[in-house]
C-alpha cells in the first residue's frame, strides 16, 4: 500500500491521526459514562441491560467483512472520516432513544460505525508509522486512553449536574465531528495494492502468518475484556475489598495501561517490537497469577497493574506488525487480525463467569493468566519465519 501524507509534513499527519484516536476514545467513553443513566431512564434490569448491550458488539462483528472489503478498494482516510462521522451521529442518537428497541437498533449501528472507524484509524496509524524510522504507534493508543479518562470525568460531572444524555451526546457529536473535519486534510493517503482491488468481494480469513498475529490479538483482547468486566467484581468478591477500593483497582489498571502505551514506543525502539511483545506476555502471566494466588488488596492491585502494563502495547504492536506484511495492505491485514481478536473480547469474558460458577473467581483469573504464555509462545514462533 502506498502511504503518502496529504499535508506537507509527516508531523501534521501524525497529529491528525492522533486527533482521530482521541475522537474515538472520547466518544466511546462518553457513551460508557452514561450507561447507568440510560438504564435508569429506560427502566432496564441488569439482565435486560446486558442483553441490550450485546447489540453493540453484534454490530461490530457484522461489519468486519464490510470494513475489510472497503479497505481493499479505497484509501483508509476516507473510510476513517466516514466512520468517524457515523460514529458521532450514532452516539448522538443514543441519547435520544425513548424505547428499548430503539436503543438496540442504534447500538447495533453504533458498534458498526465504531468498527469502521477504529480499523481504518489503525490503518492510518500504520501509514503514519511508515513515514518514521522509529516506533510511534503505541502513542496513538495512549492518546485513546487519555481521551477516555477525560470523557469519563466530564460524564461524571454532567451526571452530577443532571444534564440529560441527549444534550451531552449532541454537544459531543458536534464538537468531535467539527474536529474531524478540521484535521481530515492532514491524514495519510493509503492506496490499496492493485491486486487487492481485483480480489473477489468475499471476505477471507488471514493466512498462516497473520493467524499468529490474530491469536496474539485474541489473547490480549480476551484479557482486556476480562479486566474490564471482572476486575472490580474480583476485588469485591474474592478479595473482599470495599466498593471504593474495587473501583480504584480498575483505575490503577487503566493508569498502567496508559503509562505502558506512552512508554511502549521508546521500549520498542530500544529493544525491538518482538522483545516488547515477549515480555508483555510474561507481565500478563505474572500479574494475573499474583492476583489469583494472593487475593489481598495490595497484591491484587499490583498484579492488575502489571497485567495492565503488559496488555498496554500488545494490540498496537500486533497491528504494527500486521501492517508490514508484504502480500497485503495494512487495512485489510488489520481487519483480518481484528476478526480473530474481537472474538476473544466477546467470548472469553462470559466464560470467566462460567468457570467462576464451577470453581471460583480465583481459578478464572488464573486460567486467563495463561493467555500471557500464549502471547510469548506465538512471538517465539514468529522468530522462526
Amino acid at each position: 500500500m502506498t502511504s503518502a501524507p496529504i499535508s506537507d509534513s509527516p508531523r501534521k499527519s501524525r497529529i491528525a491521526t492522533a486527533v482521530f484516536f482521541f475522537v474515538s476514545g472520547f466518544g466511546f467513553s462518553s457513551w460508557a459514562s452514561r450507561i447507568p443513566t440510560i438504564q435508569q431512564n429506560l427502566h432496564l434490569s441488569e439482565g435486560q441491560l446486558g442483553a441490550v448491550l450485546f447489540a453493540l458488539p453484534a454490530g461490530l462483528m457484522c461489519t468486519l467483512p464490510v470494513t475489510g472489503y472497503l479497505l481493499r478498494r479505497f484509501s483508509s482516510r476516507y473510510i476513517m472520516f466516514a466512520g468517524a462521522v457515523l460514529f458521532n451521529i450514532m452516539l448522538c442518537l443514543v441519547g435520544f432513544t425513548q424505547q428499548t428497541w430503539q436503543l438496540v437498533v442504534v447500538l447495533f449501528f453504533f458498534g458498526s460505525s465504531r468498527n469502521l472507524f477504529n480499523i481504518s484509524a489503525n490503518a492510518q496509524s500504520i501509514g503514519v508509522q511508515k513515514l518514521y524510522d522509529r516506533s510511534i504507534i503505541a502513542t496513538f493508543h495512549a492518546i485513546w486512553s487519555v481521551a477516555g479518562f477525560i470523557a469519563a470525568a466530564l460524564g461524571s460531572l454532567l451526571v452530577s449536574f443532571s444534564v440529560p444524555p441527549s444534550w451531552h451526546f449532541l454537544s459531543v457529536c458536534i464538537l468531535l465531528t467539527t474536529t474531524c473535519i478540521i484535521f481530515f486534510k492532514d491524514s495519510v493517503h493509503q492506496q490499496p495494492q492493485p491486486h487487492e482491488r481485483l480480489q473477489k468481494t468475499k471476505f477471507r480469513m488471514p493466512d498462516k502468518a497473520l493467524l499468529k498475529l490474530g491469536f496474539m490479538c485474541f489473547a490480549a483482547m480476551a484479557c482486556e475484556g476480562t479486566m474490564y468486566d471482572w476486575s472490580a467484581i474480583y476485588l469485591k468478591k474474592a478479595v473482599h475489598a470495599s466498593k471504593e477500593i474495587a473501583t480504584a483497582g480498575y483505575a490503577f489498571y487503566m493508569v498502567a495501561v496508559t503509562l505502558g502505551r506512552f512508554l511502549g514506543d521508546k521500549l520498542a525502539n530500544s529493544f525491538g517490537v518482538k522483545a516488547v511483545l515477549k515480555y508483555s506476555g510474561l507481565f500478563i502471566l505474572t500479574g494475573l497469577l499474583l492476583a489469583a494466588i494472593f487475593p489481598y488488596i495490595v497484591t491484587t492491585g499490583l498484579g492488575f497493574m502489571m497485567a495492565g502494563f503488559g496488555l498496554s502495547c500488545v494490540v498496537p504492536m500486533v497491528f504494527s506488525m500486521a501492517g508490514k506484511v508484504k502480500h497485503m495492505s495494512g487495512g485489510p491485514a488489520i481487519a483480518g487480525v481484528s476478526t480473530i481478536g474481537y472474538f476473544g473480547f466477546l467470548i472469553v469474558p462470559p466464560m470467566v463467569g462460567f468457570i467462576a460458577e464451577a470453581f471460583n473467581l480465583r481459578w478464572s483469573i488464573a486460567i486467563i493468566a495463561l493467555l500471557g504464555i500464549l502471547i510469548t509462545w506465538l512471538v517465539s514462533q514468529m522468530k522462526e519465519e
